[in-house]
């Protein structure tokens, strides 16, 4: 099973953790924050489907969930 290359990590202070590749992009409160990171990244997308499972695995909470519960 091949993983996605954007991996949201679970909610924490100060928002989640966003890895592209392994590669630790920073925290995001939001998805406009993920969608910044990628992009300075250099990831070859224009717009992002957030339930693309090919893309993005999100952890504890998809992309409506930003703090911790």
């Amino acid at each position: 099973m091949n993983r996605a290359p954007v991996i949201v990590h679970p909610p924490s202070t100060g928002g989640r953790r966003v890895t592209l590749y392994g590669q630790d992009l920073g925290r995001a409160r939001r998805t406009g924050d993920v969608a910044a990171f990628l992009r300075r990244a250099g990831f070859p997308m224009s717009t992002f489907v957030w339930d693309d499972t090919g893309v993005f695995e999100w952890r504890e909470g998809g992309p409506e969930i930003w703090s911790m519960p």
